[in-house]
């Protein structure tokens, strides 16, 4: 009996020399787990590797334990952590007994496009979250769930997002594409009828991507080389309400008159660009960020056409800092024009 606990123990260092914790911390959890009084439901079906502990009985817990590769997930499991490990791929099966899985979180591991089978999430048709980020993809995996609401593709090697790559993800209400290699969309983002928040900042684009869903709230572009932005943008896209296009290549000549005098928008970035005029804008506008351009002069009809007790600018925030122009360009007038403004930073 002696040799036999022996090589049980022995067993169980052997397995975690490439786990985050000690034979003796591990030895403590199994005997935790599968002895006497302390034996629990849930831990029947919980793999090794992880935890899925009886407070959250849902829950399967894997982070941070240099896995290289996904568990087969017990069919009660609805949320999965699994991010900060040594992952490259994802195999067919591992997801197909817990139909109910409501998140996944596989961020900060090393997923390859070509290692995650084409049919891996079909089954999970209650998904919401699904987080990839911080991953070595270069493309967007095949066949995602229709049900996802909130996908994160941030910080990979994407370089193109295809016509399909999102088809029929009518639910995606939030879309993270941020740092990654992305040259152009090819109108990979039509269809998404409820997409509120799109964030494809610092990739390589050099134009706004065109077919945006109208539904748009939230358009983060900034670090990118856009160099101008189309006519009729906004009216295209009534329900924006921050537009962010920060780090690029913008100059004047790139900004058609009015382009930026929408009603609805509420908070614009354009700094760190090339303009030398401040646009036009909507007297709606709240929030400005001019800072590091090259403006050389404090233009008050860019804000109001014309000052009266009902004609005013609702901006509150004005940044025109790092431009040519100082607190003396400013005219006396603008405290009519810009009353609400609670600062003007130059």
């Amino acid at each position: 009996m002696q040799i036999l606990v022996l090589f049980l123990v022995l067993g169980v260092v052997d397995v975690n020399v490439s786990q985050r914790y000690s034979s003796i911390q591990w030895l403590s959890h199994l005997r935790r787990r599968w002895h006497g009084a302390d034996w629990q439901a849930e831990d029947i079906d919980c793999p090794l590797e992880c935890d899925c502990p009886a407070a959250y009985p849902t829950a399967m817990y894997c982070h941070s334990r240099n896995l290289q590769h996904v568990p087969f997930v017990p069919s009660h499991i609805k949320y999965v952590y699994l991010q900060r490990n040594q992952i490259t791929g994802i195999q067919d099966g591992v997801f197909d007994n817990a139909t109910n899985l409501v998140w996944v979180i596989l961020s900060h591991n090393k997923l390859n496009a070509d290692k995650i089978s084409n049919n891996v999430f079909t089954k999970l048709g209650s998904l919401n979250w699904l987080f990839l980020d911080h991953n070595e993809l270069t493309g967007v995996p095949q066949n995602l769930p229709k049900s996802i609401t909130d996908l994160r593709l941030n910080h990979n090697k994407i370089s193109k997002v295809h016509s399909s790559s999102f088809q029929g993800m009518t639910n995606l209400t939030t879309l993270q594409l941020q740092a990654n290699v992305i040259e152009d969309i090819q109108g990979g983002l039509k269809g998404l009828k409820s997409l509120t928040m799109l964030d494809m900042s610092k990739n390589k684009l050099r134009k706004i991507p065109e077919n945006l869903p109208e539904t748009l709230q939230q358009l983060y572009l900034e670090f990118n080389n856009i160099e101008n932005v189309p006519a009729g943008f906004l009216t295209a896209y009534p329900k924006l309400l921050f537009v962010r296009l920060a780090h690029n290549t913008l100059t004047d000549k790139g900004l058609p008159s009015n382009v930026f005098n929408t009603s609805t928008l509420l908070e614009l970035d354009l700094s760190f660009n090339k303009l030398e005029r401040i646009p036009f804008v909507s007297r709606n506008l709240e929030n400005l960020y001019l800072h590091a351009n090259k403006i050389k002069e404090f233009s008050l009809s860019s804000f109001c056409s014309t000052t009266d007790v009902t004609n005013f600018s609702r901006l509150k925030v004005l940044r025109l800092d790092a431009n040519e122009i100082s607190a003396r360009d400013i005219p006396a007038e603008a405290a009519y024009c810009l009353r609400h403004v609670a600062f003007i930073d130059v």
